[in-house]
């Protein structure tokens, strides 16, 4: 597993939003919701020079939507969406979030096995989490990567 290190400031993030307690299967029920109406959102994506989506985040916060951690890593709220221009204002049935600036150790997610180790990684270097830990899909690769914030900037 490669770990890597990055500083990401302050972003904004529109989605769908659901939370733990809708049960099994519901973080996959957002981003089919998401996708198939991607197109009311799409004007208000931040893009790369190419054109590119910046990214696809599944953001999480604690139920007091404070970014902390899932309780016990079993109970909290998921953001399914799109990075957004900062000025952007969701249309009905979309939710923005913005996300505090971190910094993060990130990794690629290989498996179900890539979070926990992960957690463990950050035990053995004596690190906790800042926040709580968010899903990331580069559009340009298609690779999903989970990213870990260790300290609030």
């Amino acid at each position: 597993m490669k770990v890597e290190r990055t500083k990401k400031a302050s972003f904004t993030v529109i989605g769908r939003e659901g939370s733990t307690a809708e049960g099994a299967g519901f973080v996959q029920r957002l981003w089919q919701e998401a996708n198939a109406h991607f197109e009311e959102i799409a004007g208000l994506v931040r893009r790369d020079a190419a054109g590119n989506p910046a990214g696809f985040w599944g953001a999480m916060s604690d139920l007091t939507r404070s970014f902390l951690p899932w309780e016990n890593f079993e109970t909290g709220l998921y953001l399914a969406g799109a990075e957004c221009r900062d000025d952007a204002e969701p249309p009905e049935g979309w939710v923005k979030w913005v996300i505090p600036a971190y910094e993060y150790l990130y990794t690629e997610q290989e498996s179900d096995r890539t979070f926990p180790e992960m957690l463990q990684y950050l035990k053995a270097h004596q690190l906790s989490l800042a926040g709580a830990v968010h899903d990331f899909t580069d559009p340009c690769t298609g690779k999903n990567y989970l990213y870990f914030p260790i300290r609030k900037l």
